[in-house]
């Protein structure tokens, strides 16, 4: 059975609760980069499964997701309660053919969005912090809310890649 939004958004904060999630998403391009090094693209495409995504598959999701990202927080801090529209993830992996992204390139755009990123958030005044959407899914969400999802998003694939490397050794 799948997760509901509630319980997807408990699983994620829970990552990184207690951590600071600037500096998790400040680390996570050069993590991705090391993860990948060294290792054949047609390895990087293969599925662990069928139903599972590949490590380049993962990487396309994360420099698309930062883009959704960057979109949603600006849409929030220029229209304060703005509405935030979800969207199928899987339908994108298939739409946007992610089995056949570069992986290489794939980090290299995540690295620019979300320097781009990071530079917004940490521009951003207390009050901004508290500045939300309303996530079609999810309800309310805030600035600072959607910092560390994305902070607990990004331990979430990190370790995915970790797993499915270290079983294709």
């Amino acid at each position: 059975m799948p997760e509901t939004a509630q319980q997807y958004t408990r699983r994620i904060l829970s990552n990184a609760l207690g951590q600071d999630p600037i500096k998790i998403q400040s680390k996570t391009n050069r993590k991705l980069g090391r993860l990948i090094k060294g290792v054949p693209t047609a390895k990087l495409r293969k599925r662990p499964a069928p139903e599972k995504w590949s490590v380049a598959e993962i990487l396309a999701h994360l420099a698309d997701v930062e883009i959704v990202i960057g979109w949603r927080m600006r849409s929030i801090l220029g229209d304060p309660g703005t509405h935030v529209q979800a969207y199928d993830q899987n339908a994108w992996v298939t739409a946007g053919h992610y089995e056949k992204r570069d992986p290489h390139k794939s980090i290299e755009l995540h690295r620019v969005v979300r320097e781009a990123n990071l530079a917004l958030v940490t521009s951003i005044s207390p009050a901004q912090w508290k500045h939300f959407g309303q996530h079609a899914e999810r309800g309310q969400e805030s600035i600072e809310h959607i910092v560390r999802m994305v902070a607990g998003h990004d331990i979430n694939h990190v370790l995915q890649i970790e797993r499915i490397l270290e079983a294709k050794k």
